[in-house]
């Protein structure tokens, strides 16, 4: 028996204990990730591939001399190019070392030169002089991987395509659409995400995205659109008037990337080589 007075032994409530969040299901990263893409079409409702281009050759060329490069430089570039070499068969002819000094400043031109001119030479002997629009025929020519044929197939034919490339491979990443680090099995995962009507666009909203305010350094958090939506938040700078100064091209208020840019693009056209801008 107790005695009087004393106090009763108090019942101690267990700490509260915070509850894991909840792993996302595949059905809600899902439509996470296409809410992602309609947003991402508001903001970007023009975009569009960033190389300069009058046809499916030019386009070809162009992709393959991006390599380790950027588009602005390619678009820079090949204007003298195609001035002087306009089709497959003139491509093919050329002095390897003239081809090289013109394509010098997209870095690599040996190799390149050699890409762009065994693709040439393929174009002609085997395709009659003109750029096919099949994938398994695109990969066969020189310097064409997956990539650059998807380029080509949804831009130059109207042929659906997901382009892997580094903007778009840590985008999708971030986004926790693909845990994958493979371009062809990131390309596989997020074909299974989206009808095949949006692959194309969904590839330009997302390397515009990654170009203008997803930055690999240092993302615009801050001044990002979609960061209610995005599980990677806070990587980058989350001050609103700090990740406005790191907004690139149009967003920035600063040329773009192509010379010539298609009707519709709010920015400013890049400069031409060795012009100020």
């Amino acid at each position: 028996m107790k005695p009087a007075g004393s106090p009763k032994s108090a019942k101690v409530a267990p700490a509260a204990v915070a509850k894991p969040a909840k792993p996302e299901s595949r059905l809600a990263m899902v439509r996470r990730a296409r809410k992602i893409n309609r947003e991402l079409a508001e903001v970007f409702p023009y975009a569009h591939p960033e190389l300069d281009f009058r046809n499916p050759f030019e386009l070809l060329v162009a992709t393959v001399l991006s390599a380790q490069t950027t588009d602005l430089r390619v678009n820079q570039t090949t204007p003298a190019l195609f001035a002087k070499y306009p089709t497959p068969e003139d491509l093919a002819a050329a002095v390897p070392e003239e081809v090289e000094e013109l394509i010098r400043p997209t870095g690599f031109f040996r190799a390149k030169t050699k890409s762009i001119m065994g693709l040439a030479a393929a174009l002609r002997d085997d395709f009659g002089g003109e750029v096919p629009g099949r994938l398994e025929d695109l990969v066969k020519l020189p310097g064409v991987g997956r990539k650059t044929a998807f380029v080509v197939l949804g831009n130059a034919f109207g042929v659906p395509g997901i382009t892997v490339d580094t903007h778009f491979m840590r985008l999708v990443r971030r986004w926790k659409w693909t845990e994958q680090e493979d371009p062809v099995k990131i390309e596989a995962e997020i074909a299974e995400i989206f009808p095949k009507s949006e692959w194309t666009m969904l590839s330009h909203r997302v390397i515009f995205h990654g170009r203008r305010i997803c930055h690999a350094r240092k993302p615009a958090c801050g001044a990002c659109p979609i960061t209610h939506l995005c599980p990677s938040y806070g990587e980058g700078e989350t001050d609103p008037e700090k990740a406005k100064k790191l907004l690139k091209y149009e967003m920035g208020g600063f040329p773009g990337q192509r010379l010539d840019p298609p009707p519709g693009y709010p920015g400013r056209p890049a400069p031409p080589l060795g012009a100020s801008g």
